[in-house]
């Protein structure tokens, strides 16, 4: 029986972000993306979520190669997490080289990386594959789609992509390539699906640029512009308005700080002379010749802007009278978060100017009609939507029915299946091992659904510990039981509660005493049943209880 080309997602499907796809055939592995997502709002003191790994390790001598689409997180920000596990090359273009080194080096992992940088039109072999890499646009630089050459026949996988006429560096999007590799034959086309819910064409960056130059005309305000801190096309054109119009310009957030270093090392970035300044510098300047650029376009509660509004930033503090521009979207899950930002920036007294309709902000993800032109030119004969939420891969491939693919020749995968394509056929067949690993400071993986439960449970409705003093000689109770609340109510407020509560503690362990109970986890659980009841009964509250015995 012939081999099959196995395609699995171990992200990037039915959510945002964490975006990775495995392509596996007989011996050998090839992995395009490595990225991160944000944690939810249910997921207390997360502070990121990272494909999970297993199935990679399980068959790390398969591995031959990690291919970059682009220098997002949501594709490169798990790499230091997979290099934990896996020794081997990655390949990317250079300014997404770049950012995965500045990544790798704050990980101390640098030394066994092993990254080559290629351009777009360039290739390279990794076992049965070939990969070339083609030049797309995006909302960063030097991003890349992918042909596949496998066994079975050509694969296209597009990353995110969207098709500028006029982006602000380098060439529009190579449809030619694309077009070339339509007319000899592409098997399967896997392709971007965020922006698919959008009709018509995704407008040129250039377009933010133009509305950056009307904000910036005549403004004799303080200008203070958040973006993402990938968004290095953005950052260019903030530069080039800025010196247009007579103004220096400070950047605060650390991820971008080193974003645009690495982007002007590269030469991606050419700041007109004296631009940029530092931000002690910058202070003394009268506020018609600032601008400070800055990360927090999330509402990201550490980012500099979030800690600018709340009086948290060391340097900076947000004025009545500045002129704020949010130039970004907020990334789904991100709402509430955003409108935090927004309404405390409204309340200190700035102009914000945030909304869409306004044009400072363009998608990087390729809407309905580009994605129809991606199918036309493409013609593959089987079809897999990457990269997006349930709806949007549900409505690419319809959009995908209505280019002319078959139904059955289009597959909604889900993160885990494990995808059969042949010369003939495409099928889901089985799954591997998938989901979410957590990263909570300097650990990984070891916040669990079971410590996820315990910080809900605490953050609803707090915690309750009760101290118990046994004799070691009788086991008799020494004393009158203490009782610590965090998070529930404030002890001096309530002490007609806590001497119930105490109350009923003395009640339980009278009734254990009677029943000879001497084994500390039933005389813990017995106190937690009977505190548990009453709090219920009494408050309508479940605090988690924590029962403390000790021997004297």
């Amino acid at each position: 029986m012939a081999e099959k080309l196995k395609i699995i997602s171990l992200g990037g499907l039915n959510e945002i972000g964490k975006n990775l796809t495995v392509y596996e055939y007989g011996g050998d592995i090839l992995v395009v993306d490595c990225g991160l997502g944000f944690p939810d709002d249910d997921m207390y003191g997360v502070d990121l979520v990272i494909p999970d790994f297993t199935y990679l390790i399980k068959n790390k001598s398969k591995v031959r190669a990690v291919a970059i689409t682009h220098g997002h997180e949501d594709h490169i920000g798990g790499i230091p997490y997979l290099l934990r596990e896996l020794n081997v090359p990655i390949y990317a273009t250079r300014l997404s080289a770049g950012l995965i080194s500045g990544k790798l080096a704050e990980h101390g992992l640098l030394n066994k990386a092993d990254i080559i940088t290629l351009e777009a039109g360039e290739s390279f072999k990794a076992g049965c594959f070939r990969v070339e890499f083609i030049h797309t646009n995006h909302s960063i630089s030097d991003s890349v789609a992918m042909a596949i050459k496998t066994p079975v026949g050509m694969i296209v996988h597009t990353g995110d992509f969207k098709i500028d006429t006029t982006p602000v560096t380098g060439e529009m999007i190579d449809l030619a390539r694309f077009g070339e590799l339509g007319k000899k034959g592409v098997l399967a086309l896997l392709s971007d699906s965020t922006n698919v819910e959008t009709p018509g064409y995704c407008p040129s960056e250039r377009k933010v640029g133009a509305r950056f130059e009307e904000l910036f005309a005549g403004c004799n305000q303080r200008i203070i512009i958040t973006t993402f801190a990938s968004n290095v096309d953005r950052m260019k054109q903030v530069l080039n308005c800025a010196a247009k119009f007579g103004r220096k310009v400070a950047v605060t957030g650390r991820s971008m700080e080193n974003n645009l270093k690495i982007a002007i090392e590269l030469g991606y970035v050419d700041p007109p002379k004296g631009v940029l300044m530092e931000l002690n510098q910058i202070k003394n300047l009268p506020p018609e010749k600032v601008v400070v650029m800055t990360t927090g376009s999330q509402g990201e509660p550490m980012s500099a802007l979030y800690r600018m509004a709340f009086s948290g930033h060391k340097q900076l503090e947000i004025k009545a009278g500045d002129r704020v521009i949010i130039s970004a979207s907020a990334v789904p899950g991100n709402e509430k978060t955003v409108s935090k930002v927004i309404n405390e920036l409204f309340r200190r007294g700035a102009e914000v100017i945030y909304d869409k309709r306004t044009n400072i902000h363009v998608s990087g993800h390729a809407c309905q009609e580009e994605l129809k032109l991606m199918l036309a030119l493409i013609k593959p004969k089987f079809f897999v939507p990457l990269h997006g939420e349930r709806r949007h891969l549900c409505t690419h491939a319809k959009l995908a029915q209505q280019m002319g693919i078959k139904p059955n020749n289009i597959v909604i995968s889900d993160i885990g299946d494990v995808i059969e394509l042949s010369s003939r056929s495409i099928r889901k067949n089985g799954t591997v091992p998938s989901g979410a690993v957590l990263v909570d400071g300097t650990g990984v993986g070891d916040v669990g659904a079971m410590v996820l439960r315990d910080r809900k449970h605490l953050a609803q409705d707090g915690m309750l510990v009760v101290f118990i003093t046994l004799s070691a000689e009788d086991g008799s109770v020494m004393s009158p039981p203490d009782i610590i609340t965090r998070g529930f109510i404030y002890v001096k407020e309530a002490e007609d509660l806590i001497n119930q509560l105490k109350e009923v503690v003395m009640d339980t362990l009278y009734d254990c005493s009677l029943q000879r109970v001497t084994d500390w986890t039933t005389l813990k659980g017995a106190v937690k049943n009977d505190l548990s009841s009453f709090l219920y009964k009494k408050t309508k509250r479940n605090p988690m209880i924590l029962p403390v015995i000790n021997e004297v």
